[in-house]
């Protein structure tokens, strides 16, 4: 038996509590592409982007969180292959989507796929899910009554297929008997398991299934509401939770000097606005949201979503956002509009400048 100091055990709890940096990709689909499909083109874009993630790594990010999207926005549809090409070109970053979108999929094979890709990343997965969007789902008939069912139904089944190689259940969608799901996970008992949130109550359910959240969109003093009724509700449960089991998501946009930030802030808050409109749950100035339901939350886009400014500007933004909120993660949206060499750079110049920072910002 292996009896650990406390000198080893603060050390332990300094590299749990410093934090983290994650690059959040939506992986946008190229404009030019959307009128007039060109193969050539495309590729050269996959291409470029697989580099762009591979630099990741060299960088000093602890990881990659893919998304899902689907029906024309993004080219994401199936990120878990994207996770499955980058692990060939990686060796130490954490790789995960955030997240994967039950309602969409057979819960059995995502436990499935989840476990391949334990074994394809050398144990380096992360499983990240989400309910999904409201206009996505309706473009194939789901409705967003529907789709919270199926998520929680889903998330029941792959909770039991992680902890158990035979399963059975029966519920309103699914129905089997002692079926066995292969491969088992590398990672035992689990990977890390993550869930986006932007209410109160999904965060009560996460912390209750034993689940991390991330979280972002909200006013910082929201984001901070969230992640205390977590906390609230993991204490409930018996869960020993703290800012590992947390992820702030912001948006970054890296500057040569801070006498450009009000003009970039601006810039990237109505570009993300205009393009965030079509969600019925966002609450945007002039326009209150027109869902808010129990399984369809609405949420608010506020100043702090935005972070920009030099290196060192943007690095002092992410530490106090993180320890005002007690989290010990902070997952980068970099500027959709860069292109794959800029987005390089920017990779670089917060590698070698803003992760060192991180590295040494206990919460």
């Amino acid at each position: 038996m292996c009896i650990l100091t406390d000198v080893q055990h603060l050390v332990l709890k300094r590299e749990r509590d410093v934090i983290k940096s994650w690059i959040f990709e939506f992986f946008a689909a190229p404009h030019e592409l959307y009128e007039k499909f060109d193969p050539t083109l495309s590729l050269r874009y996959f291409n470029a982007y697989l580099d762009l993630w591979a630099s990741a790594e060299p960088a000093g990010f602890d990881g990659i969180f893919f998304s899902e999207h689907h029906f024309g926005v993004a080219y994401s549809p199936a990120p878990n292959l994207l996770i499955a090409n980058v692990a060939l070109r990686t060796r130490r970053m954490r790789l995960g989507v955030m997240g994967m979108v039950p309602p969409y999929h057979s819960p059995w094979q995502l436990a499935e796929e989840i476990g391949m890709l334990d074994h394809l990343t050398g144990g380096r997965l992360e499983i990240g899910t989400a309910a999904g969007i409201p206009q996505e789902m309706a473009q194939v008939g789901l409705g967003v009554d529907e789709a919270r069912a199926r998520n929680d139904e889903a998330i029941e089944i792959l909770d039991k297929a992680l902890a158990s190689p035979v399963i059975s259940h029966s519920g309103r969608f699914w129905n089997f008997t002692n079926l066995r799901l292969t491969p088992r996970t590398v990672q035992q008992p689990s990977p890390p398991k993550w869930v986006t949130v932007v209410s109160v109550s999904s965060a009560r359910k996460a912390a209750r299934r034993g689940a991390k959240i991330c979280t972002g969109f909200h006013p910082h003093k929201k984001v901070i509401e969230i992640f205390d009724a977590y906390r609230d509700e993991a204490d409930k449960a018996g869960r020993d939770v703290g800012p590992d089991d947390l992820c702030i998501r912001r948006q970054v946009t890296l500057l040569e000097s801070d006498r450009d930030v009000a003009e970039a802030l601006r810039k990237r808050r109505d570009a993300f606005r205009a393009f965030i409109a079509i969600d019925p749950r966002v609450d945007l100035p002039g326009r209150p949201a027109v869902l808010d339901t129990p399984t369809a939350h609405a949420f608010s886009i506020g100043e702090e979503e935005f972070i920009a400014g030099t290196p060192a500007a943007v690095a002092e933004q992410i530490v106090a956002q993180c320890r005002s909120a007690g989290a010990g993660h902070f997952a980068a949206i970099f500027d959709r509009g860069q292109s794959p060499e800029g987005l390089k750079g920017w990779y670089h110049d917060f590698g070698t400048d803003i992760n060192p920072v991180l590295r040494k910002a206990t919460v």
